[in-house]
C-alpha cells in the first residue's frame, strides 16, 4: 500500500502534531513533557531517553520519539553523542516553556486505561474504511501501542460499542468499508429511526437547546462559504446526536448506536474530503427542521429531518470517494484489509 507523504517540511510539528478535537498520542506526550520542562521538574541537563518515557506513560516508544524529536528541533533538548537527549538551556528552550500550557490544560497519559489511544485507533479505522473493509487484530493493537492485551479488548470493545467494528462468522473483530451499498442502508436506517426519534425528544427538550441550535446554526449561515470542517460537525452532532438524546426510548436509542460509525464517518469526511460545495447544502436543510420545531410543528420537523436524511446520501457517497481516490494512509500492523 502506498504510503501518505506530508507535505510542506515533514519534520514540522504541525505534521507530527495532527488535526482535530483529540490530540493525537505523540502531540499529549509533547504536551506533557514540555510543561515538565517549563515548570522546571526537568532541568536543564536532566536526560532524557525514550525508553523510560514510554514505560512511564504506559505507550509505545514510537509517539514517545515523534515528541522527543519535535522538542528537538524546536532548542528545548539536544542529542549528545546519539544517547538519548537532554534538556538544554538556551534562548530556544526557554522560548519553548514560555510556550508550553498551563499542568492544568494539560491531557494525562493513563497506563491501564483505553482512553489515551482511542481516539487515534478510532481516526485510523475510518479513514481506511473510506476505500476498504479491515479486520482489527487485537494482539497486534496491543504491541503497536505498547499496552495490554486487556486495554486493547477495551478499545475494540468501545469501537463495536460505536458501531465502528463488528464480529464475522468466525467472531473475528472487522470494520466494513463505506460502500455506496452500505451506506445507503444505513442512511435508509436513520430516515426510519430518526424521524421517530426525534418526535419522542421532543417533550423532553431542555429550555435552552433550541435557541443555542439557533444561534449556532445562524452563525454557520453567515460565514457558509468559510465554515471548516469541525464546525459542520458539530452541527450534525447537535442535530443528530445531541437533540435525538432525549429520545427516552433505550430500545430505540440502541438501534441508532448501529449507524453511529456513519456519524463518526463524517466526521473524518468534513475535515479529509476536498471541498465539495461553496456552501455546505445541509444548512438550509437545518434551518427548516430548527424552524419547524421552534413552532412547534412535531410532525413538520419530522417530516423535513427525513428529506434531509434521503438528500444527504448522495452527497456522503460522494465524499467518501473523493477520499478514496486522494488519501492513501501508510500501513498499520493491527489492520488488515480484506478483500
Amino acid at each position: 500500500m502506498q504510503k501518505r507523504h506530508d507535505s510542506g517540511n515533514a519534520g514540522s510539528e504541525r505534521a507530527r502534531s495532527g488535526s482535530g478535537a483529540a490530540p493525537r498520542l505523540h502531540a499529549r506526550a509533547l504536551a506533557i513533557l514540555r510543561q515538565r520542562i517549563a515548570s522546571g521538574v526537568l532541568r536543564p541537563g536532566t536526560r532524557l531517553h525514550e525508553s523510560h518515557i514510554a514505560a512511564e506513560f504506559g505507550i509505545s516508544r514510537a509517539p514517545v520519539r515523534q515528541a522527543l524529536a519535535v522538542l528537538e528541533e524546536s532548542g528545548a533538548l539536544t542529542r549528545p553523542g546519539g544517547q538519548g537527549y537532554v534538556v538544554a538551556e538556551t534562548g530556544q528552550a526557554r522560548a519553548a516553556r514560555r510556550a508550553a500550557p498551563p499542568l492544568e490544560q494539560v491531557p494525562l497519559l493513563a497506563t491501564a486505561s483505553w482512553e489515551p489511544i482511542y481516539a487515534e485507533v478510532e481516526a485510523a479505522i475510518v479513514a481506511r474504511t473510506s476505500f476498504a473493509s479491515w479486520r482489527v487484530v487485537e494482539a497486534e493493537l496491543a504491541r503497536h501501542y505498547g499496552v495490554s492485551r486487556t486495554v486493547a479488548r477495551e478499545v475494540v470493545a468501545r469501537l463495536h460499542q460505536r458501531g465502528i467494528v463488528r464480529k464475522d462468522d468466525r467472531s473475528r473483530w472487522y470494520a466494513p468499508a463505506l460502500t455506496p451499498d452500505y451506506v445507503a442502508e444505513l442512511y435508509e436506517l436513520r430516515a426510519v429511526l430518526e424521524p421517530v426519534a426525534l418526535k419522542n425528544s421532543v417533550p423532553s427538550i431542555p429550555a435552552d437547546l433550541l435557541p443555542r441550535m439557533r444561534r449556532n446554526l445562524d452563525d454557520a449561515i453567515a460565514h457558509a462559504e468559510t465554515l471548516g470542517g469541525a464546525s459542520l460537525d458539530a452541527l450534525e452532532a447537535e442535530m443528530h446526536v445531541e437533540l435525538l438524546s432525549h429520545c427516552g426510548n433505550r430500545t430505540l436509542m440502541e438501534a441508532l448506536r448501529l449507524y453511529q460509525s456513519l456519524l463518526v464517518a463524517h466526521s473524518f469526511l468534513y475535515g479529509a474530503a476536498p471541498r465539495l460545495y461553496r456552501t455546505e447544502p445541509f444548512l438550509p436543510e437545518h434551518d427548516a427542521i430548527l424552524a419547524h420545531l421552534e413552532a412547534g410543528r412535531v410532525d413538520e420537523a419530522a417530516a423535513a429531518l427525513e428529506a434531509h436524511l434521503r438528500a444527504s446520501l448522495d452527497r456522503a457517497i460522494g465524499r467518501i470517494d473523493a477520499v478514496a481516490r486522494d488519501f492513501h494512509p501508510e500501513e498499520l500492523p493491527y489492520l488488515k484489509a480484506l478483500g
